[in-house]
């Protein structure tokens, strides 16, 4: 159970398919609108939604929830600590859930929201994440209720994942991620090659996802806080020497959101 599908929804979300390989039941990850799926099911009548996998409780991750269950009688899987529509199991940090004969991790990962969860996979070494809005390619979600400690924490705890994982997020925002990556770390080669891929992705109107761990280890900021490079330029940013690490992270978040 490795298919995925994007449908791209409001203005550059991605609500992501996951098919089985039995050809007949998917599930539905963060859906915000419910129209986007139905009209993939409507013209896919072959399969059928069994499950809903929601990250955290913004509207534009929730939004579609309520109508395509009571459309579907599917189950709706969804964080403990935050209020999830037509939610049927509450799931916490540690747990684990059976979908279409994989088992998925639950990992907490506080930041963006106090209660967002991310699940992965390790589907026999070829391993994947759904991060939500915690980890974007090229970049991370905004504190929008938690603290630059706690996400710099889930982040950590994502990165110690193996470095092949591909990472599902839910929203098209890699090409200005990596334009802020370069103003960090203008250096940085492997930062400017891949902002020139995108940038032609981009130029095509081509989806710029799944990214994998490898990849941005290399070239996400937010997960190169301990990096020499990234320290120097926060600290000439802020105008004071930081150190590697949280003070770090805490710098380039905060120089990312006026960026």
């Amino acid at each position: 159970m490795s298919t995925f599908i994007a449908l791209p929804a409001f203005n550059d979300n991605y609500i992501w398919l996951l098919l089985a390989e039995d050809g007949e039941r998917l599930a539905v990850v963060d859906p915000g609108d419910a129209k986007p799926v139905i009209n993939w099911l409507g013209k896919h009548p072959e399969y059928r939604l069994t499950d809903i996998l929601v990250t955290h409780h913004h509207p534009d991750h929730v939004g579609g929830v309520a109508a395509l269950k009571a459309g579907t009688g599917c189950k709706v899987w969804g964080p403990s600590a935050e209020n999830i529509p037509a939610r049927d199991r509450a799931l916490d940090d540690g747990d684990t859930l059976k979908l279409f004969g994989q088992t998925l991790e639950v990992i907490a990962v506080p930041g963006h929201t106090l209660g967002h969860i991310a699940y992965y996979c390790e589907n026999q070494g070829d391993p994947w994440l759904l991060s939500g809005d915690t980890l974007f390619a090229g970049g991370c979600g905004r504190l929008f209720e938690g603290t630059a400690e706690q996400m710099h924490s889930s982040l950590n705890k994502l990165a110690a994942l193996p470095a092949q994982t591909r990472v599902y997020c839910a929203h098209e925002y890699t090409q200005a991620n990596l334009r802020f990556a370069q103003a960090v770390e203008p250096e940085n080669a492997d930062i400017r090659v891949r902002l020139e891929v995108v940038d032609d992705l981009r130029a095509a109107a081509r989806m710029t996802l799944p990214s994998d761990l490898a990849l941005e280890l290399l070239t996400n900021p937010f997960l190169r806080a301990d990096c020499e490079a990234v320290t120097q330029a926060a600290s000439a940013h802020a105008g004071k020497p930081l150190s590697p690490g949280l003070e770090t992270f805490a710098a380039v978040r905060a120089w990312k959101d006026s960026f």
